[in-house]
């Protein structure tokens, strides 16, 4: 994959993660606020205060997750997003973030 179709998936990764925070957003089921930066960076920001960053690393041609349990960085592999070390997909791994810093279950 070169670094123009790693930008083009990237950022309709990014722009469907976006969409289902809105949705959670607006569920009333948890609490928090998110922002798209420029450059391929969302930040989700928690009641307590803790957040996770999501951003695309062109170089690494991956996406990047940081919360509070670690950093996790996912690759493309067959239409998924997928973690290099345990294989759990982005999404997956966004949902259990976003529930442990919420204290409430969230499915993405």
């Amino acid at each position: 994959m070169d670094e123009r179709e790693f930008m083009v998936a990237a950022d309709a990764e990014l722009a469907r993660i976006e969409m289902a925070l809105e949705t959670t957003s607006q569920s009333g089921i948890v609490d928090f606020d998110f922002e798209t930066k420029p450059g391929g960076v969302i930040e989700i920001e928690f009641e307590n205060g803790s957040k996770i960053i999501l951003n695309r690393h062109g170089a690494a041609r991956e996406i990047w997750l940081a919360a509070k349990s670690g950093g996790y960085h996912f690759r493309p592999e067959g239409g998924r997003w997928v973690g290099t070390r345990d294989g759990e997909e982005l999404l997956a791994a966004l949902s259990r973030t976003v529930s442990e810093q919420a204290g409430v279950t969230v499915r993405l």
